[in-house]
């Protein structure tokens, strides 16, 4: 069953959690569109209320939350009900598949995994942005995950743990890129990107349909 409660209940809350703290948010997606096509037909799974989809020029959407997807809707997103363990699409139709921090909420990661790539033209890609579990910022989240209404329920992964689910999915070719290298309160306006994976705590993984 998606975790979509806290979603339900405090949409606005989470879209504002991002307003508040506009470094991290500006420095994620600066991250993220490092690894996406600069052209081709995009899908971005737990689109929720469809900051990151609008920023970065994405108009389709899957989500399960009815009250982040009105949001979403109102930036210009097409949004499908979903989840991403069962994707409402009968064939593959996309260049490449976004997912943001959603692998956090999934049931299923590898079943989640298996359907983005079902989803996927042949060569397309699938970019992944989430906090590592063995990041300073992940160990942090999970040392308070009682006091935060969204991540009460959700599961932190490391890179490894990912890279595995992604192979066994059928991926190949993986890219790695890093940023959010200290607290909330020390991320300014230039937070790097820098590539590779360790010692960021904001972390995107792109591999190809293989």
């Amino acid at each position: 069953m998606p975790k979509i409660s806290p979603f339900e209940k405090y949409p606005e809350k989470y879209d504002g959690w991002f307003k508040k703290n506009r470094w991290i948010y500006e420095a994620e997606l600066r991250a993220l569109k490092a690894m996406i096509p600069d052209k081709g037909n995009g899908l971005e799974i737990g689109v929720g209320t469809g900051r990151f989809a609008q920023s970065l020029g994405i108009r389709n959407g899957v989500d399960p939350s009815k009250r982040m997807s009105q949001i979403a809707q109102k930036r210009g997103i097409r949004v499908l009900d979903g989840v991403a363990e069962r994707l409402p699409f009968d064939a593959p139709q996309f260049y490449f598949v976004l997912m943001v921090t959603t692998v956090c909420f999934v049931d299923d990661i590898g079943k989640a995994l298996q359907e983005a790539h079902r989803v996927l033209s042949d060569g397309g890609v699938l970019i992944i942005g989430f906090i590592d579990r063995n990041s300073k910022m992940g160990k942090a989240y999970i040392k308070q995950r009682e006091e935060n209404v969204f991540y009460k329920e959700a599961t932190f992964f490391s890179v490894d743990e990912l890279v595995k689910f992604m192979n066994q999915a059928g991926f190949k070719d993986l890219s790695f890129n890093q940023t959010i290298f200290g607290t909330l309160a020390e991320t300014g306006s230039e937070e790097p990107v820098k590539p590779g994976h360790g010692k960021g705590s904001f972390v995107v993984i792109r591999g190809k349909k293989a």
